[in-house]
Parts: structure tokens; sequence; C-alpha cells
């Protein structure tokens, strides 16, 4: 049994955990307990935490030409959405053990779209999914020339098919507010560069 005591001072203890699926990916089921808000502990409950790692993502943006650099893959997670897998989406990649956040969107951004990041902004991390899994997304927005992005890419030996576009920042705030753009790390990259576009265009300028 573990004892576990966060920020706000609410304690889980960890009664047992066990290991039900170790494949590309993880999952644990724990019992446990934790403090109630009104006092005294809650009864032993269980739970199933997805485990996959933690991931960094970029939204590439030209400040130059007003760009953005969007991507579009399949997802298996998207296979039942109603417009289909294949999601508009930024640049993303798992962090490895050892590496940082930053590293990460600089490799990813250079296998998955062609393009090398200059000076990166941080924007947030955020829980994906914290009802089910335990995956952390670092976000940022990253300096690029747009001139000439674009193609197929993606590494082979990852079974990686990413179209890359450069589209106009107008157009990529319309497909968001169309709907088309329906996953989390782009829609909060786009709202927070709409919030400091013009800053970013004077400073990275």
């Amino acid at each position: 049994m573990s004892d576990k005591r966060g920020p706000s001072g609410v304690q889980v203890e960890i009664l047992d955990r066990e290991e039900c699926y170790r494949g590309f990916f993880r999952m644990e089921k724990y019992r446990l307990r934790h403090r109630l808000y009104n006092g005294g502990m809650s009864p032993q409950i269980e739970r199933e935490l997805f485990e996959r790692g933690h991931a960094a993502a970029v939204l590439l943006y030209d400040p130059h030409r007003d760009r953005v650099v969007v991507l579009e893959q399949f997802r298996i997670g998207a296979l039942e959405a109603p417009g289909g897998p294949w999601l508009l989406e930024i640049v993303a990649g798992m962090i490895e053990p050892g590496e940082l956040a930053e590293e990460v969107v600089r490799r990813e951004s250079q296998e998955e779209a062609g393009c090398s990041v200059g000076e990166l902004e941080f924007i947030c991390d955020y829980l994906v999914s914290p009802g089910g899994t335990s995956e952390r997304i670092s976000l940022y927005c990253g300096r690029v020339e747009s001139e000439g992005a674009g193609g197929v890419h993606g590494l082979d030996s990852e079974d990686e098919d990413i179209l890359v576009r450069a589209v106009p920042f107008a157009e990529a705030w319309q497909w968001f507010e169309q709907g088309e753009i329906n996953s989390a790390s782009p829609i909060i990259a786009l709202q927070w560069l709409k919030m400091h576009r013009e800053r970013l265009r004077e400073r990275w300028r």
C-alpha cells in the first residue's frame, strides 16, 4: 500500500496495482481509496488506467506569410467518428525516456512535416483524458518557414502516411469553426494562436 499526497492535500491510498495488458500500450488496474472533501476516506474503488506515456505537440506557424502547417493522417481512435478516421492535426510525438519535450517537437517536425523549427513558445501542459489515461501533452507553437512545405511525409518504419499542407491562418481557423478540426491539440493551439498571433508576428518578424 502506498500514499500519495497532491498539492491540495488530498491523500490517495493505493491498495493494489495489477498490470492487465502490455503491448505497444499498457493497461493497469488499481484498487484504491482517496480522501473525501467532507472528511474521511472513500470506500475501496477500482479503476482501469491506460498507460501510453506522455507526448509533445507543436503548431508550426510562419509569421511572414501568416500560415500554419496542418497534417492529415489516419487515426484508429476516430474510426467511428462522424467525419471519418482521417484527422486534421498538428505535429506530435511521444516523449522517450531521457528526452525533453522541446527535443521531441523539433525531431517530429522534421519527420512528420519536413520543417525545421526556429523559436518555440510554450503554450501549456494538459491531461488528455484523466478519467482513464495518465497521458499528458506538452503543447508549443513553433516558428517555421512554410515556403515549400507540403507533400506526404512520415516514417515507413512507423507506418506513417501524413499529408502536409501550409494554409493561411484564416483558413485553418475556419476549419476549426466548422468543426473539421476535432482533436484536442490543434483546437487548443489554434485558439492560443488566435489570442497571441499579432504579438508573435511582431516578435518573430
